[in-house]
């Protein structure tokens, strides 16, 4: 009992990690209609800038506000300067671009910060809790992680569902021209979503890099489950997000325990599978496609 107590708050933690990232992938998804492959790399980057003023001793929260302001400014840029001259042309066009946007900071992070290792310091204790004389695979870090994931869905919830604001980046998003004519300003939606994207991309990043050890590709294993955890709950759902984290951090927890972990990857690609075929548009999709 106890282990499958630990493997399941093992899987609920690490569902949490990948519902973060999953969450800015369905942000820039629903401002932009596009996926941003590049988004766990900004994220990196800004973990490193984190980092550094915390190795010249600034105290982690500071770390953490300097993260999420750069990647504020990282995502507006690049829709500004980046995406933005090819949007016009096929999406496959943004689609590498966004690419090209991973191989660039991935390369730079390198350069500037180096290669190896590195230990992020955690905002939490990562001593294991004890309950009624169980040992709990949960720390209070991982409750910090949980509590900070369940205020950026309900955040991006209010925004999209009930602001004014939230309601012009979907309209830029799903028809540019219509949003126009009717005095949206399409262009600062769509920097404003990237720029969201980003620092809610930067909150992951700082998430998943605390009390671990982080180096320019740290990101690249997250970023694929996330991205499954996306799919899984559908590209339009910020609680698909948070739900699709959990199925697959839960699924990948139990097939680890009980059948080994070098099977990870083909449980998380069964499921994927699975859910697909039953409902292609991902669990908590809001809209079908039309065939005409």
């Amino acid at each position: 009992m106890e282990k499958f107590l630990n493997i399941t708050l093992s899987g609920l933690t690490v569902g949490f990690i990948y519902a973060a990232f999953a969450l800015c992938l369905v942000l820039i998804f629903r401002a932009t209609r596009l996926i941003n492959f590049g988004q766990g790399a900004q994220a990196m980057f800004t973990t490193y800038i984190a980092l550094e003023l915390i190795n010249r001793g600034a105290s982690y929260w500071i770390g953490l506000l300097a993260a999420l302001v750069s990647g504020f400014v990282i995502g507006g840029l690049v829709e500004r300067f980046v995406v933005r001259p090819v949007e016009t042309g096929p999406e496959i066009n943004a689609v590498i671009v966004t690419l090209g946007v991973f191989i660039f900071f991935v390369a730079l992070a390198a350069v500037v910060f180096g290669n190896t290792f590195e230990s992020f310091p955690s905002a939490f204790s990562l001593t294991g809790l004890q309950v009624g004389g169980l040992d709990l695979a949960l720390t209070r870090n991982e409750l910090y992680n949980i509590a900070a994931v369940l205020i950026a869905l309900v955040l991006l919830t209010l925004l999209f569902q009930f602001t004014s604001l939230g309601l012009r980046m979907r309209a830029a998003a799903f028809g540019q021209e219509v949003a126009r004519l009717l005095g949206v300003r399409v262009g600062q939606m769509l920097t404003l979503g990237w720029a969201l994207a980003g620092l809610f991309g930067s909150l992951a990043g700082i998430l998943i890099a605390g009390g671990t050890l982080v180096s320019p590709n740290y990101m690249d294993g997250v970023v694929v489950f996330g991205f499954v955890a996306a799919v899984l709950g559908g590209l339009d759902s910020f609680i698909g997000a948070v739900v699709g984290g959990l199925v697959l951090g839960l699924t990948n927890s139990y097939v680890s325990g009980y059948a080994g972990q070098e099977l990870i990857t083909l449980g998380a690609l069964a499921i994927l599978i699975v859910v697909l075929l039953l409902k292609p548009g991902g669990l908590f999709a809001s809209s079908v496609a039309r065939r005409v």
